[in-house]
């Protein structure tokens, strides 16, 4: 399946504290352009714990390219870098764990340059309601037309 180019999203970048802030407001974003504001915030925190691993574990010196993608069913967020150190799921939470209890999926797949490490969640657009007016419910114009001194 081939995603639009408008729904697609993709940076490279030597990660930093600084660029990890950024990042999560252009990813924010996006999601919002794209209609998705509901999923906005575990995204983004979900973004946070897999750039902050590459900061942490890979360093600041080293590049790695941040992807976001929405299918119209699904948002997918991949961050690839240059180590072949595997992230490891901790017995304790945190990292790799929060990823995994912000998504529906994850994973790590290693590459010829290093590894990915990537998230999705069903993210299907919203339905717009038609907004049709109602009829006045059956009483309220009576009910207005009493006079206050009796209320």
């Amino acid at each position: 399946m081939t995603v639009p180019l408008d729904r697609c999203y993709a940076v490279e970048l030597q990660v930093s504290a600084e660029r990890v802030s950024q990042l999560r407001r252009i990813v924010a974003a996006h999601l919002r352009h794209w209609s998705l504001d509901l999923h906005v915030r575990p995204v983004c925190r979900a973004l946070d714990e897999l750039l902050t691993n590459v900061h942490r574990h890979v360093g600041d010196g080293n590049t790695c390219v941040l992807e976001l993608r929405w299918t119209g069913r699904h948002v997918t967020v991949s961050v690839a870098d240059n180590s072949a150190r595997m992230p490891r799921l901790l017995p304790a939470g945190g990292g790799l764990s929060r990823v995994m209890a912000l998504s529906d999926s994850w994973g790590t797949c290693r590459t010829t340059d290093g590894k990915v490490v990537w998230f999705t969640r069903y993210a299907e657009a919203p339905k717009a309601a038609g907004l049709l007016p109602y009829a006045p419910l059956p009483g309220v114009r009576t009910a207005r037309d009493i006079p206050a001194a009796l209320v």
